[in-house]
């Protein structure tokens, strides 16, 4: 299908079927945008569109169409469609809406959508509800509105469900160059990942955001991060939405831990797709890679004439994650020669405005900050309005940076603390020579940390389930479960009433832990109690808890930290693995962190360390270090437990594991399966 979305994204001939005003704008802006194939009008009664002649049918045009934007309403749309797969055409536009989409309020809006696709076969076709395509690199245009952009000779692909988002980053006045801008619809057939598979292997794209609203095929997304990664083009991605169906599990604190964004989260950064959370920095960032490509780190230097703006970078710079290397001794040399003695050396740099005007002096001193520790260096150039004065002044500043990046052969990127301060012409001047102009400076710096990501090589994601009403298994059953995939479990004996318990208590050992049995949130309802140490003692717990079944366990001692493990079933991203602090602080510290399954053990000691408590893990204040091994053994029963049951689990909950000097033992456990 990706090849057969070549024809359809770069067309040489161009159908537009239909008359009213938006086809008539598809015609104009092909015609303006300088198109050098053939356009078609096809109308049942006009004779001219836009001084262009018109045929009466699909069956009339001089050969199949590569690419077709239909303008008539859905039931006209599938006629259309159906006799454009017939002729052979390379694919179609549905701009109308009312399919699947609207089946909230119209019923009959699913049964036309598949008698779409039944019609369209192999053809590909966009949408529908959706505004097409714009081709800036061939001046093609199967697009029914205004837009800003202009030809270009290469650039940045976007892709977005959203056509109004779709208009509003075409009106960027930011310079940054867009080859491609698509908008997916409602994705009946052509989803976001098999668009995004074509535009990449365009070789003057380079790099690939993505706005997205759902995933849809996972499989299909896997595959367009493997190809991107095997062409070395970045993807970035701003997500919106939520999975509502992830929250389905509310029973445990991973549900709620986790949160909802949790499987898009862990699926983007398992693939490799770098992820900002708004649209300025979505095209600050895709700006960064088409000029600099990728960044081998998150390091950055910056260099203002100002104390102030120094300051606000260091403390932008802190809390977006990106870092500020002390000066070497090489670079302090070299600064204190350009710069004299009067300036402090520090980075972020103050230079002062001692050598404004002098571009050698400015040149050398902006190429002395540069260096390999550096993955790029930023100047903070805020330019005058020239509607009302001179920016005359500030050319020293853009010379001095170019000659120092031509110098050099580092990365510079020129930054305007306001967005509205970086002039589109001076921004243009800087991306020609390979200076990327940043507008804004958390944009900027948003962008230097996504622009880190590197492509990954993940294992497939384990398919999930589209969930459904779940069972919650007993204490003791859900640890026999786990505990036959290679979870250890505390020694134990099930209960059915006060008087068991104060039969079996002395079988299982002092001391010991009582449970009520069927209470998700145990702690919190009083239905645990702990040290327990004569049989007594658990028969008079046992009757305060009111509870129906009871399980007594043999109490873990030394314990150096309680984690949790969780898992719960995202039907639109793949199984959530959480791991975090665990015990009665999980909600408190909410300290967490998600992947997908499977994960290896590197990707889970990895997620293990970003946590605050990882002290604890390796030994705090010369505390006992807890036994990792036991512990990677313990997430990955849980790991093998989720794939051999994935079919019908919805979660699992393992909280706390306790964590000792030489095991790790699963205290409590939940499990929700659909039977």
């Amino acid at each position: 299908m990706t090849r057969a979305l070549d024809r359809l994204l770069r067309p040489r001939t161009i159908a537009v079927v239909g008359g009213g005003a938006w086809c008539k704008q598809v015609v104009l802006q092909c015609q303006r945008m300088g198109f050098a194939g053939d356009i078609w009008p096809v109308h049942p009664s006009a004779d001219s569109i836009e001084g262009l002649p018109v045929y009466r049918g699909i069956d009339a045009l001089p050969a199949a169409p590569d690419a077709c934007f239909i303008g008539v309403n859905r039931t006209a749309t599938i006629d259309v469609v159906a006799a454009l797969a017939e002729r052979g055409a390379g694919g179609a536009v549905c701009f109308a809406s009312g399919f699947l989409e609207a089946q909230a309020e119209d019923a009959s809006g699913a049964d036309l959508q598949s008698a779409l696709l039944s019609k369209a076969g192999d053809m590909p076709i966009l949408g529908p509800n959706c505004y097409g395509f714009i081709n800036y690199l061939d001046g093609a245009l199967l697009w029914p509105d205004q837009h800003g952009g202009a030809p270009v000779d290469s650039g940045v692909a976007i892709i977005t469900q959203s056509s109004n988002i779709a208009i509003n980053l075409t009106m960027q006045a930011r310079a940054l160059p867009l080859a491609y801008v698509v908008t997916a619809g409602n994705q009946a057939q052509t989803g976001i990942a098999e668009i995004g598979m074509a535009l990449l292997d365009d070789p003057r794209v380079t790099a690939l955001g993505l706005h997205i609203e759902g995933i849809g095929d996972l499989r299909q997304f896997e595959a367009l991060a493997k190809r991107a990664a095997a062409l070395g083009k970045p993807v970035v991605a701003i997500k919106v939405g939520r999975s509502d169906q992830a929250q389905a599990a509310t029973v445990s604190h991973t549900a709620s831990l986790a949160g909802q964004d949790a499987g898009a989260a862990a699926l983007l950064n398992r693939l490799g797709v770098a992820r900002v959370d708004d649209l300025p920095s979505f095209l600050e960032t895709l700006k960064l890679l088409h000029v600099a490509g990728p960044l081998p780190q998150n390091t950055v230097a910056t260099i203002s004439c100002s104390g102030g703006e120094a300051s606000l970078a260091a403390d932008t710079g802190l809390s977006l994650g990106v870092t500020f290397p002390p000066l070497n001794d090489r670079q302090k040399t070299d600064l204190r020669a350009a710069l004299g003695p009067r300036v402090a050396l520090a980075n972020p740099l103050d230079y002062h405005t001692y050598i404004w005007r002098d571009v050698p002096a400015m040149t050398r001193a902006f190429a002395a900050i540069a260096d390999p520790d550096v993955a790029i260096t930023l100047l903070i150039v805020d330019f005058p309005r020239a509607d009302i004065c001179d920016p005359s002044d500030w050319d020293c500043v853009i010379a001095a940076t170019i000659g120092a990046a031509q110098q050099t052969g580092r990365r510079y990127g020129m930054v305007a603390t306001l967005p509205e301060l970086m002039p589109e012409d001076v921004a243009r001047t800087l991306l020609a020579a390979g200076v990327v102009p940043f507008s804004g400076l958390g944009e900027a710096l948003a962008a230097c940390q996504a622009g880190t990501f590197a492509p990954q090589d993940p294992q497939p994601i384990t398919l999930p389930n589209q969930g459904g009403t779940a069972q919650l298994f007993p204490e003791a059953e859900a640890k026999s479960a786990l505990a036959g995939h290679g979870l250890r479990i505390p020694g134990s004996i099930r209960c059915m009433s006060p008087d068991d318990v104060a039969h079996s208590a002395a079988q299982v050992g002092f001391p010991q832990v009582l449970k009520g049995e069927g209470i998700a949130h145990k702690t919190e309802a009083g239905a645990v109690k702990l040290n327990l140490t004569t049989a007594d003692e658990t028969h008079a717990a046992a009757q305060s808890m009111g509870a129906s079944s009871f399980l007594i366990e043999e109490m873990v001692t030394g314990v150096t930290v309680e984690l949790l493990i969780g898992v719960i079933n995202d039907p639109a991203h793949g199984f959530v693995l959480t791991l975090g602090a665990g015990g009665t602080l999980t909600e408190i510290l909410q300290d967490t962190v998600s992947l997908l399954i499977p994960a290896t053990d590197t990707e889970v000691e990895t997620a293990l360390n970003s946590l605050r408590i990882a002290p604890l893990l390796h030994g705090y204040r010369a505390g006992p270090a807890a036994d990792m091994p036991s512990i990677l053994r313990a997430i990955r029963a849980v790991q093998d437990f989720t794939v051999a049951h994935r079919g019908d689990l919805q979660e699992i909950e393992i909280n706390p594991l306790l964590c000792t000097p030489d095991t790790a033992i699963a205290a409590d456990a939940l499990l929700r399966r659909t039977l």
